[in-house]
């Protein structure tokens, strides 16, 4: 079911497991199975969650490997399993560094996923910031935001309806190739990433949502108004899914150190904090929950959905 701009504020999650950089891996990931990943996506499915995210990195170098490890899963692979187990709930890749790949390598990957999964696929996109997987790729690091900018024309051309998709531009350029399946979706949703100016504008004027990255929830006012400014002198009338990554969660009150910027409490107060968000003009929160165990996550995640979310719209 699309994520509305109308309707009550919606959850998703970034995934456990699949990326584990030091800055927000919890300890038991390290060890964790596909079957805790299986069992997490699962509990979301049930529980209402909108979506579940998974990162793009093909590779990292050592002198990023202290901070970010090298544990990060294949997006399509990692989505397209988890379609498998699951029935209802949306499957986006956050993000996507798509100035990585050709796009039509792109689109016949995203364009299988949207189908296999009956259309539930949320294209989210950035521009990437390893110089090294660039280079290794031979890929452009320096120019990655223009690749950026005309990749995500050159998708939606290519996971559009047509077998025969058609594009040209200054980088890439394709006709008279077919590729099928197309996707379930008429138009995949595509979402751009980032919190920079460029990434502002680049959502602004190419997106159908906005992925903030790490923006404090007393900056986000402002940058919804810059985006909302740039959408409307762009001319661009259709309207935007605006997000937001929460503070960490922790329903109810914790017996262990879960960090001074976790948000815990009784359901009520979480879901007035979180109703702020709504507030400011976010229309879905992307929410990451502490936990020592995957049991103590899935309980976490079921315990939002059934005593936080009903509260989110009030």
């Amino acid at each position: 079911m699309p994520i509305s701009t109308t309707g009550p504020l919606s959850y998703g999650m970034q995934l456990p497991i699949q990326s584990q950089s030091t800055i927000y891996a919890e300890g038991w990931e390290a060890a964790a199975t596909p079957a805790d990943l299986a069992a997490i996506a699962r509990t979301a499915d049930r529980s209402g969650f909108a979506y579940l995210a998974s990162c793009d990195h093909v590779a990292i170098p050592r002198r990023l490997a202290g901070v970010m490890g090298t544990v990060w899963y294949d997006p399509v692979a990692t989505l397209a399993y988890l379609a498998g187990i699951t029935e209802r709930v949306l499957l986006m890749s956050h993000v996507a560094v798509v100035g990585l790949r050709h796009p039509l390598v792109t689109a016949k990957q995203y364009a299988t996923l949207d189908h296999l999964s009956g259309g539930r696929l949320i294209l989210g996109v950035g521009a990437g910031h390893v110089a090294e997987e660039f280079e290794a790729l031979g890929a452009d690091f320096d120019g990655r935001g223009g690749v950026l900018d005309e990749t995500i024309d050159a998708l939606k051309a290519a996971l559009g309806p047509q077998e025969y998709p058609e594009f040209a531009g200054e980088r890439f350029s394709f006709g008279g190739l077919g590729q099928l399946p197309r996707p379930a979706q008429e138009r995949v949703p595509v979402w751009v990433g980032g919190s920079s100016p460029a990434a502002v504008r680049r959502a602004a004027v190419r997106g159908d949502g906005w992925l903030p990255q790490g923006d404090p929830r007393e900056k986000l006012p402002a940058q919804i108004a810059r985006l909302k400014e740039l959408r409307e002198a762009a001319g661009v009338e259709e309207p935007i899914v605006i997000g937001a990554i929460t503070e960490p969660l922790y329903v109810g009150e914790p017996d262990w150190s879960v960090g001074r910027r976790t948000l815990t409490g009784k359901p009520e107060a979480l879901a007035e904090s979180l109703r702020a968000y709504g507030a400011m003009g976010v229309h879905q929160i992307q929410v990451r929950f502490r936990s020592r165990s995957r049991s103590e996550l899935t309980d976490q995640m079921a315990a939002f959905a059934a005593e936080v979310a009903p509260h989110l719209d009030r």
